[in-house]
């Protein structure tokens, strides 16, 4: 999962630099570069939680950062500033990876609440 955290990342970074130059456009980059490569970077966190309750913790920054990163996608999409095939493979990853996040919340929750 770091590894896929870190593509992830490296994708959003692709995708933004090749985004129309408009001051709009570079705000929403900005925003979508900054949630992007944080759910790889706190991932790394995640990774390092020493109980249950930080592993919650800091699972919930990267399932936020990862929805985040979905609505700029979103918003890019319904803009139509990017190459569509390129952005659709970025939101999959995208969705993918918030599945698993919240899956794995999941699966601690229920191991901490019995």
């Amino acid at each position: 999962m770091k590894l896929r955290t870190k593509k992830f990342s490296l994708s959003v970074i692709g995708l933004a630099e090749k985004l129309p130059g408009t001051y709009i456009v570079k705000v929403i980059a900005n925003q979508i570069v900054r949630s992007g490569t944080s759910v790889g970077a706190n991932y790394r966190a995640v990774c390092r939680a020493r109980s249950d309750k930080e592993f919650i913790s800091k699972m919930n920054i990267v399932l936020e950062e990862s929805d985040e990163t979905l609505f700029w996608l979103e918003i890019i999409k319904e803009k139509d500033w990017s190459d569509k095939s390129e952005l659709e493979m970025i939101l999959k990853e995208g969705n993918e990876l918030t599945a698993i996040f919240v899956s794995s919340l999941k699966t601690v929750n229920r191991r901490i609440n019995k």
